[in-house]
């Protein structure tokens, strides 16, 4: 027998049984890790701080853009949200297309709202930071009771997700996908198993194309602003909080705006290449102030330090760490053949088969 399965015409890859298991230990293991994170945040702030913000969220971006798959695959939140599905206890609605466009504006606000708390609270503080994972693994857990299989959080309510879509256009990577052993058509279209002109061209409710624009426009601006405000110790003022915010919102809105009046002016045809320009832009711009800081190098010397290495490094280190970032993350949005674009995930066989290639 073949190892594809046929729906009206749609090729359905199984993923080895062999494969799958790899998975779920890595799964597992992500999983604990995530633990282990949660409970240094409580008991080794300054630890479990430095793991989280300076080593697993500067990887994510990288990931992301070069294989997002992997990431779906293994991230603890996701893994913690399908649990429901895994030992069957989840209700399983049905997302309906204008519930999935709302969550996906509200993944979208989510990320510009928790974002900038990174400043105000997160960066600084381990049980507060500890308590806003433990209320995300609650949200995440009960989208995955309620909705089917990922389309309440991964798909869904997931802050992190629309950066995942707007990032991943040019994977390298296409994993199996390790979560779902039959797929449900839980969303249409499936971001894991769609290339993203397909999900772009597919997203005709006015919520997606809303959510898709806000982000592929004031992300850049957003990211810029928020590198130019250090973090607070200590207590909180309202001036601390109007700072945080107008710089990150402040930054979004001008990039919006330029956005839109480049699609407005550019030519139907172009407007891909306008948005792979602002996906590019906003990587580039994150490890352009991220890469330096990691090494003591930021802005504010003493925020988002994972190794201090200023009296090792030359001065001209921060320099050519950057031109890499252009040329590497240029090339990778804007010069590499458009026909590398591909689904994240090798889509498992649907639920209900109709008809069986021998």
């Amino acid at each position: 027998m073949n190892n594809a399965t046929y729906i009206g015409g749609t090729e359905a890859r199984l993923h080895p049984n062999q494969s799958f298991l790899k998975w779920r230990f890595v799964q597992v293991s992500l999983l604990v890790v995530g633990i282990a994170i949660f409970l240094s945040l409580i008991f080794l702030p300054e630890t479990g701080l430095n793991l989280l913000w300076n080593l697993l969220i500067p990887v994510a971006p990288l990931l992301f853009v070069i294989a997002v798959g992997v990431w779906r695959n293994i991230c603890p939140l996701g893994t913690f949200s399908l649990l429901p599905h895994h030992f069957k206890f989840s209700k399983k609605k049905r997302l309906k297309v204008k519930w999935q466009g709302w969550f996906s504006l509200a993944g979208v606000l989510l990320l510009f709202i928790i974002v900038p708390f990174r400043h105000l609270v997160f960066d600084s503080n381990g049980p507060a930071t500890a308590i806003f994972l433990a209320f995300a693994a609650i949200a995440a857990f009960i989208a995955g009771s309620t909705f089917q299989w990922k389309s309440g959080w991964c798909s869904g309510i997931c802050p992190v997700h629309p950066v995942e879509k707007l990032y991943a256009e040019k994977v390298k990577f296409t994993p199996p996908n390790a979560h779902c052993s039959q797929c449900a058509n839980c969303v249409i279209p499936c971001p894991d198993s769609s290339p993203p002109t397909k999900r772009v061209k597919a997203a005709k409710s006015r919520l997606h194309r809303t959510a898709l624009c806000l982000l592929t426009g004031s992300l850049l601006g957003f990211i810029w602003g928020w590198f130019h405000v250090p973090d607070q110790a200590g207590a909180i003022s309202w001036g601390d909080v109007l700072t945080a915010f107008a710089w990150s919102w402040g930054g979004a809105l001008v990039s919006l705006a330029i956005f839109l009046i480049g699609r407005h002016f550019l030519k139907k045809k172009y407007h891909n290449n306008w948005s792979s320009l602002f996906a590019a832009a906003a990587v580039i711009c994150y490890y352009w102030y991220r890469l330096p800081a990691l090494f003591g190098f930021g802005l504010f010397p003493n925020d988002g330090v994972l190794v201090d290495l200023t009296a090792s490094l030359p001065a001209w280190w921060v320099g050519a760490s950057q031109i890499l970032v252009v040329a590497f993350f240029g090339w990778w949005f804007l010069f590499r053949g458009r026909h590398q674009e591909a689904e994240w995930a090798v889509r498992p066989p649907f639920a209900v088969l109709r008809k069986t290639r021998r």
